[in-house]
């Protein structure tokens, strides 16, 4: 009978579970999100993917330790970061979901929205490279302290994550940027 009722369990959390699927010129990622920490930033991420606006989207922006293209940040951090570079395809900036109110943190292939101050996240998100404690609320890679809304985790092509942040840099700036050819949700 406690067989069975594990069994139950585990097909509820398999199936309330959302998962998006990135496939990139360089491979397929795929992030399970959590919706019941992050309700509003999920819902937003989600609005994104379905509306298509990742389709032919790109990352643009890998942020490495080695070498070092973070000179003017005392705190560094090991990211990649893709979004919709279009402000037609932007929908309006959500509330940040803390970590702090969450519980959610920056651990390795955690997926979190970027942003400049605080609700202001519209479409661009990263993927983090490693444990990124500084990104949570309270660390210094902002001056504000408030963190970012990290929403999920990369469970299958941390490889291909891994392989984009090593593609070629100006900066920051991938060059030439690396493809989204779709995103959708899988189940």
């Amino acid at each position: 009978m406690m067989r069975l009722a594990i069994l139950l369990l585990l097909s509820t959390v398999a199936f309330s579970e959302t998962r998006v699927r990135l496939d990139t010129e360089k491979g397929v990622i795929v992030v399970a999100l959590d919706e019941k920490k992050a309700p509003a930033t999920v819902a937003n991420f989600l609005r994104y993917v379905d509306a298509k606006f990742y389709d032919g989207a790109q990352f643009h922006r890998s942020v490495t330790l080695n070498p070092d293209n973070q000179p003017n940040n005392t705190v560094k951090i090991e990211v990649i970061q893709g979004g919709t570079g279009s402000r037609e395809k932007e929908f309006a900036p959500i509330a940040l979901e803390r970590t702090s109110q969450t519980g959610l943190k920056h651990v390795d292939g955690a997926i979190s929205m970027a942003r400049d101050g605080a609700d202001t996240a519209t479409g661009d998100f990263f993927i983090c490279i490693g444990a990124q404690p500084e990104l949570d609320f309270g660390g210094k890679r902002n001056k504000d302290g408030q963190g970012f809304a990290a929403f999920g985790k990369v469970i299958q092509g941390m490889d291909v994550v891994k392989q984009i942040q090593r593609s070629p840099v100006e900066a920051q700036r991938l060059t030439p940027p690396i493809t989204i050819r779709k995103a959708e949700r899988v189940r």
